[in-house]
């Protein structure tokens, strides 16, 4: 076996059968992975970790501590089946003042890269001595790994001490979008802040991960606090209702940690009693738009279990849950210190993808957590729908007060000039012959007026839920259309306001047994009311295949409805569409993920408030519109 300069051999302590069975079987998800990568680089004391992809390798390079082949570190790295925390002695990381507790535990999360990669590149540097090898499945009988020169190693991102560590032509790539990459590692890994960020740079762009509960906290209705440590999350808490004295009271819950006292046994098999406690926190979504996870992400729904901040099982939810409805929209993140209590057997699963299910430990947690915790934040669920649903019915009543008065006021001016003009047409008459009263005539006209003005049906009409708001659209574009939908009812356009047949909002869509082109019809042509609907036409190479779409377009085009352009990749709207005026532009790729640009959503931002005034509705300010443009789409730099 090659040697190294200073005569320094590689030697992994393991055999190297079981190398090649683990490494393909360790890890089901390439996030995982990464995260076990994240959290040596976290137990290495590192401030930033790198997770580069490049050409053909997927690299994550850490300015950490490093590992010194002199002191010892790079053997106790290949000592792969050592325990790497065994007691109070070992619990926290080296250098780290006792402030980052150490996550790692079993020792084989080194293994974690070899799961996507056959061989796997493995350069340091600690206080200047450079050591590096290739860590593969297939290992030489004399368990020596390929060095690397020192004139090699080289580092992408850093400089002084760290690790890197390049897996060489994996098998799988980071996700096509740096959101959806961000999204995936901050749920399996959202131990992030200014002291520990992660940064992503892959062929589609770049980010910089440092907070996680700023942009999950942001999007929810209701919030449950599970001990004070965590108070600091109301501060990103914002249920974007009117109401805020029911947020205050009802919505924001601040709960004691949990705490149950229980007798264990330890490792060396005496029993000892210890303090389970439940710390973090759990919500509940304003809304699902948008959280539609394809199958490499992991769902936006999810209740996770972490212990010494690291992530031990990522969704508990299917195994608590009784298939409400309303679970739907629960997320949250409990810490179970006590589950990597050091003198206690190890629960983990070696992949780190979950716990032992019948450890005393783990069935305490599930019992609170279906118990007690899920119906309580369930019931903020129900308080904030509630809340919602008032306050669009008071919304409502306001307009309906509002269009009666107006309509109100004009029949009281068609009967005032109507009977003026007829009575002096017949006054005129009858002065001709044999003279007449006017105001006599008026009075008897209007009251005639009065009693069948009702057969018109003009009240009934005005009255009725008139829609006022189409999305125009082909089937196909089912994902632009949720994005645009959900736009327009975060700034505040009800439901029951849009027709949008592909909604999955039965208020949104078209009554059932009803032909959609008879229903159109009332509110494109046959209304009595002097209000157009206002249409969205998103357009597309498969809207203009799309024959109920190109019938709408010429409906709208016929009794000339205001309407606005999105626009689908690179198609071409065209006349009779309003081409002349800016339409917005957006992309959607084969898997129906939405991305447009920082000047694109400007337009559509635009767009969304111009079409609350047009419906008389006010609009959220236009920074909390492109807030939510962010949120529910990729944005490209």
């Amino acid at each position: 076996m090659e040697e190294n300069e200073g005569g320094k051999r590689y030697k992994i302590n393991l055999d190297p059968r079981i190398l090649e069975l683990l490494g393909l079987g360790l890890y089901t998800n390439i996030y995982y992975i990464l995260a076990e990568l994240i959290a040596n680089a976290y137990d290495a004391n590192a401030k930033n970790v790198y997770i580069l992809q490049k050409d053909d390798r997927l690299i994550v390079e850490d300015d950490g501590n490093g590992m010194s082949y002199t002191d010892g570190d790079i053997g106790v790295y290949l000592n792969v089946a050592a325990e790497t925390r065994t007691g109070k002695h070992d619990e926290y990381v080296k250098g780290s003042d006792k402030k980052r507790k150490r996550m790692g535990r079993k020792g084989v999360g080194k293994l974690a890269a070899l799961s996507v990669s056959e061989d796997v590149k493995i350069m340091t540097v600690r206080d200047g001595e450079k050591s590096g090898f290739i860590l593969s499945r297939i290992v030489s009988d004399d368990h020596l790994l390929k060095p690397v020169l020192e004139s090699e190693i080289k580092f992408e991102k850093i400089s002084g001490n760290g690790t890197s560590i390049s897996m060489m032509q994996p098998q799988y790539k980071l996700h096509k979008t740096i959101k959806a990459v961000r999204n995936n590692i901050l749920k399996i890994f959202p131990l992030v802040d200014s002291d520990f960020k992660i940064h992503v740079k892959s062929e589609r762009g770049e980010t910089t991960i440092d907070s996680f509960e700023k942009e999950i906290i942001s999007g929810l209705g209701g919030l449950i606090i599970l001990g004070d440590e965590y108070n600091h999350l109301f501060r990103y808490f914002d249920s974007q209702l009117s109401d805020k004295e029911l947020e205050r009271k009802e919505l924001k819950v601040v709960l004691p940690a949990y705490k149950k006292v229980m007798e264990l046994k330890c490792r060396s098999g005496q029993v000892q009693e210890f303090t389970l406690s439940i710390l973090g926190w759990i919500g509940v979504y304003r809304t699902t738009s948008g959280k539609k996870a394809d199958v490499s992400d992991f769902p936006d729904n999810f209740i996770s279990l972490l212990s010494n901040k690291k992530l031990g099982e990522y969704n508990i939810l299917p195994m608590i849950g009784k298939n409400y409805l309303n679970e739907v929209y629960v997320v949250g993140q409990l810490h179970v210190d006590l589950f990597e209590e050091s003198v206690l057997p190890d629960i983990a699963l070696s992949n780190r993808q979950g716990y032992k299910s019948d450890d005393d430990r783990y069935q305490a947690v599930i019992k609170y957590i279906r118990e007690e915790l899920l119906p309580k934040v369930l019931s903020l669920r129900v308080k904030y729908a509630n809340s919602v649903k008032d306050e669009k019915n008071k919304e409502k009543d306001r307009l309906n007060i509002e269009r009666e008065g107006d309509l109100r006021e004009k029949i009281d001016e068609f009967k005032n000039q109507a009977s003026s003009t007829a009575a002096a047409a017949i006054s005129d008459s009858l002065k001709e012959s044999e003279g007449g009263d006017a105001d006599y005539l008026v009075d008897a006209i209007k009251e005639a007026i009065n009693v069948h003005l009702p057969d018109m049906g003009i009240k009934k009409k005005i009255d009725a839920a008139k829609k006022k708001l189409l999305i125009s659209h082909a089937s196909k574009d089912k994902s632009v259309c949720d994005f645009i939908y959900g736009l327009l009812v975060f700034s505040g356009i009800p439901e029951e306001d849009i027709i949008y047949t592909s909604s999955e909002n039965e208020q949104s869509r078209v009554p059932q047994k009803m032909p959609i082109f008879d229903y159109l019809r009332e509110f494109f042509v046959e209304s009595y009311s002097t209000e157009k609907i206002l249409v969205f036409y998103v357009t597309s190479d498969d809207m203009v295949q799309s024959w109920p779409a190109v019938s709408e377009v010429g409906a709208g085009w016929i009794t000339k409805s205001t309407h606005d352009i999105v626009n689908i990749n690179t198609h071409e709207p065209r006349k009779p569409l309003d081409i002349d005026c800016e339409w917005a532009n957006v992309k959607k790729d084969s898997n129906g993920i939405v991305s447009l640009s920082q000047i694109e959503a400007d337009k559509i931002a635009i767009k969304i408030i111009y079409a609350c005034e047009q419906l008389g509705y006010s609009s959220k300010p236009k920074d909390l519109v492109i807030q939510e443009i962010k949120r529910t789409a990729n944005i490209e730099s």
